[in-house]
């Protein structure tokens, strides 16, 4: 990221135009729901958010991508996208967030999709990332990635004013979390394991009551924690990230993305400053919104855009007709 000079954010016009772009990505990863096809699922989503993208009035450059330009047709790092008519915006895309789980037709699947001002997102490497959440209405610093598990969330119950036997944990289902769920079961915390997509995990936070879940813990995907504090940003939550290099690659590939301190612990307004816009289109049913329905030639999508320069968080319920004609060729 670069210091740059304070201006208006961006055009509020975007918001709708990233919603749609989420929900026409959702559709096309929908008809592969329950399929066992990981990589077409993914595909369908990628090419119709690139269709799409390919709409709107911006210059946009993806920051955070699905690989690199020899990897195409995925929406690779450095690709350009937009009309080219309008202001300069950096993109972060995760067209399928969760492929196995749309693969499977398993809860929450998404679409998501960032946009920034040029330079506010952190450039992440395709690599690991350690990574702890909570969402908006506590005090600064309630969490911290340097603590044990216990300490985030005794001092999370203590600012929400329960017992620590009343939080819950979500964290992705792997051997390398063992430790840290062995520990917060041990004082009493619910810990609730998803197999895969872990924004939705860390987005979950924003909305306790809904998602019953309190904070996110463990390491996933570093482009994914990107995306994931781009929704915080939005509303007010707190994130912190530290990047994993396993090996001497990973590290010179940090290294080459201008990161000169591959041990940094990120804070939110490291990870994104400035205004964002984010988007989130379910794919398949989940705890935050439902997925993708068709009914006949209709297919009805529900999405969540925030604005980070606001603070607005809408919930959208559209309608698509003859999306068989629409879809064609995308």
């Amino acid at each position: 990221m670069t210091d740059k000079p304070k201006s208006d954010g961006l055009d509020r016009v975007l918001v709708l135009e990233v919603a749609r772009v989420t929900e026409v990505a959702a559709i096309a990863a929908a008809r592969w729901r329950g399929k066992g096809k990981n990589k077409a699922a993914d595909k369908a989503a990628v090419d119709a958010m690139r269709h799409e993208l390919g709409r709107v009035h911006i210059r946009g450059k993806v920051v955070i991508g699905e690989g690199e330009m020899d990897e195409a047709p995925m929406l690779y790092i450095g690709e350009e996208v937009g009309v080219g008519d309008g202001p300069r915006v950096d993109i972060a895309v995760d067209p399928l967030e969760g492929t196995t789980i749309c693969a499977k037709d398993m809860p929450n699947a998404l679409a998501v999709l960032a946009i920034s001002e040029e330079g506010a997102m952190l450039h992440a490497p395709d690599i690991y990332m350690d990574k702890i959440a909570i969402g908006p209405g506590y005090p600064p610093g309630t969490i911290d990635l340097d603590d044990s598990p216990t300490k985030n969330v005794e001092r999370l119950a203590k600012a929400k004013g329960v017992l620590v036997s009343d939080i819950t944990a979500c964290l992705l289902d792997r051997p390398r979390h063992e430790k840290i769920i062995a520990e917060l079961r041990s004082i009493g915390v619910a810990v609730r394991l998803i197999p895969d997509g872990d924004i939705a995990g860390v987005i979950w936070t924003t909305d306790p009551g809904q998602t019953g879940v309190d904070i996110y813990l463990g390491s996933g995907g570093a482009p994914e924690g990107v995306l994931a504090a781009a929704a915080l940003k939005c509303t007010g939550g707190q994130i912190q990230g530290r990047l994993l290099p396993e090996n001497d690659e990973q590290l010179k590939r940090i290294l080459s993305m201008g990161i000169k301190d591959p041990r940094r612990k990120y804070s939110l307004d490291e990870m994104v400053s400035g205004d964002v816009i984010f988007s989130a289109s379910g794919v398949t049913d989940g705890s935050l919104m439902s997925g993708v329905h068709f009914r006949g030639d209709f297919a009805e999508t529900e999405t969540v855009v925030m604005r980070a320069k606001t603070g607005t968080v809408r919930r959208m319920k559209t309608s698509f007709r003859n999306i068989g004609l629409k879809m064609k060729g995308i």
